[in-house]
């Protein structure tokens, strides 16, 4: 498992109702963050956020993708309170969402994306199929936050699984590879490629999953969140939260990726991104009601509506943003995808460069952190 140096911060502290998104709108309007400024309050960077002597970075702007999923907490709280955009002097943020790790990586490779927020599956088949040239892991972003959510009336305990429909989001995405695992380690047999054994894994789209479990296509859903609480408020029930089944209890569940070429090209940008992501962290961890208030606007920005505080409540908890990579966990995680057959024993030599995260890591006078053997030499 990582190394104790690390950096992680919590969102599991006295999370209470968050505040009225209007009243959250209105006091990033008015608020600042630095030495004169409260605390807990970020600085405005409706324009640029820059001092007017600030050094230009080397591009002129940055394109940066994620998911609408809480997951992403980090990248969702620091685009909504201008914590990246903040570090970037003048560097405008393009940002753009994506529903699926695949298409974040075919953009990646196709040259239209730079920087990404992204599970350790789609990292891992993005990094082994370009032979190791498109993309570095760069840093953490995220852990836990992946519960199994059952039909109570149909499912009361895990060996109730058995024989039973359960959802996952994607064939060999990184929930679909922790379940297959799971269900390996019970000692029960699945095809990996058709979902079809002694459990039925149904890959559905998690948008669609909260629809298919109340008509009853399916029993329950190994999935993140906030999909997970969706699930709940529609009379499901937490039967496994993923965490309790890694030693440490903390396990990668997003991380940030960048372009190779971008990355060996724009360097200052890169660290100004992470310098945002690092300070976010901080943030969210010091005002976790704010941040949990912060990432429902994103959402609401994004798609037209916020979370239910039913939805949010519950989930907001249950994930842990870190700088930290957690790599030996991705490294668990892609023997996982080996054993069920979904991809070939990978060489993940060189997937991580944590250079400039421990650069900013030491700065910031915190712990630098580890690549578990898979750095770039």
């Amino acid at each position: 498992m990582p190394a104790t140096g690390t950096t992680r911060t919590t969102l599991r502290r006295g999370i209470v109702a968050a505040a009225a998104l209007p009243l959250l709108i209105g006091a990033l309007a008015s608020c600042g963050y630095g030495s004169d400024a409260k605390k807990d309050e970020p600085k405005d960077t409706a324009a640029t956020g820059t001092a007017a002597d600030a050094k230009k970075l080397s591009a002129s702007e940055v394109r940066i993708g994620y998911f609408p999923n809480l997951t992403h907490a980090t990248a969702l709280v620091g685009l909504q309170e201008g914590l990246i955009e903040k570090e970037l002097n003048g560097t405008k943020i393009k940002p753009q969402s994506f529903n699926a790790g695949p298409s974040e990586i075919e953009a990646l490779n196709g040259g239209s994306l730079d920087i990404g927020f992204i599970g350790p599956s789609p990292s891992i088949n993005g990094y082994v199929k370009s032979k190791g040239q498109n993309l570095r892991i760069i840093s953490g972003s995220a852990s836990g936050g992946v519960k199994l959510v059952v039909n109570p009336d149909k499912i009361k305990t895990l060996d109730d699984l058995k024989g039973k429909k359960i959802a996952t989001p994607q064939k060999g995405n990184t929930q679909d590879v922790a379940f297959l695992n799971w269900i390996s380690e019970k000692g029960w047999k699945v095809d990996p490629e058709s979902g079809k054994g002694d459990v039925s894994v149904v890959r559905t789209d998690n948008k669609v999953t909260p629809d298919a479990f109340k008509q009853g296509s399916i029993d329950g859903a190994w999935v993140p969140e906030p999909t997970a609480s969706k699930l709940v408020s529609d009379g499901g029930s937490v039967l496994l939260d993923e965490t309790s089944l890694w030693p440490d209890k903390k396990f990668v569940i997003t991380n940030i990726i960048v372009s190779q070429k971008f990355l060996k090209e724009h360097p200052d940008v890169v660290e100004a991104v992470l310098k945002g992501t690092v300070k976010t962290n901080d943030w969210i961890n010091a005002n976790p009601d704010k941040a949990k208030a912060s990432a429902n606007a994103k959402l609401a920005a994004d798609s037209g509506k916020a979370l239910d505080a039913k939805v949010i409540d519950p989930a907001w908890p249950s994930i842990l943003v870190t700088d930290d990579p957690l790599a030996s966990t991705l490294k668990t995680e892609s023997d996982w995808a080996v054993k069920a057959k979904l991809i070939e024993q990978p060489d993940l030599a060189g997937i991580y460069d944590l250079t400039l995260l421990n650069k900013v890591l030491k700065a910031a006078g915190k712990p630098e952190v580890s690549d578990a053997g898979l750095g770039a030499k």
